[in-house]
């Protein structure tokens, strides 16, 4: 009791009021340093747990996830790729045609210093505190990607908040199937490195080419 009633308390601190914090008007800082303590915090735990380790998947999973992947990616091209032609058109490829430098390093930053991290916090530490409190899986689904999105409010951004609701569905529910850090991060990185690439960049406050 005493355990689950402090789980619940560290849920509603590390992913309900630390996010929300980013929307008070404080100076930038008192909104970093909790962050970084809550992430040093989660890594400690992970540490302890044995699970702060790269495990790379058996075989079978790798052919599981690719054939997946490959579908969920093609239906997400097609429609973003529609949505930024809508939308804006001179965006299209922009970065990478125009940018290719300034391109190639949003890629690298946003690989390895945000969807990393990200997805230890959000699936790895998630899934191994909170899956004995919530054990209806899909319901455990959907409040990881509530919260997911809700950790990009600070964005204002309607766009964003749907688009990482969506992804937090998608990365969830490959987590949950796979257990996999490595595989939901490769997801992870495969989709939204397309979004900057297709042009959506901007729309998700990376630099454009202005």
């Amino acid at each position: 009791m005493r355990s689950t009633l402090y789980k619940g308390f560290e849920l509603l601190l590390l992913f309900v009021l630390l996010p929300l914090s980013f929307l008070l008007d404080f100076h930038f800082l008192f909104k970093v340093i909790p962050v970084l303590l809550g992430f040093v915090y989660v890594l400690v735990i992970l540490k302890k747990r044995g699970l702060l380790y790269i495990k790379l998947p058996n075989k079978e999973s790798w052919k599981v996830f690719w054939k997946e992947i490959v579908v969920k990616l093609m239906i997400i091209m097609v429609i973003t790729g529609v949505y930024v032609f809508w939308v804006a058109p001179d965006k299209l490829f922009s970065v990478m045609i125009e940018k290719p430098g300034l391109w190639f390093i949003i890629l690298f930053v946003y690989t390895f210093l945000s969807v990393w991290p990200q997805e230890i916090v959000y699936r790895t530490f998630f899934y191994d505190r909170y899956m004995e409190l919530i054990e209806n899986k899909w319901l455990l689904l959907f409040i990881n990607a509530i919260l997911f999105s809700l950790a990009h409010l600070f964005f204002g951004s309607v766009l964003v908040q749907v688009l990482t609701f969506i992804g937090g569905l998608l990365f969830a529910y490959t987590y949950q199937k796979t257990k996999s850090t490595t595989l939901v991060s490769i997801e992870h990185a495969l989709y939204g490195n397309w979004l900057f690439t297709i042009g959506m960049g901007e729309m998700l406050a990376f630099p454009g080419v202005d």
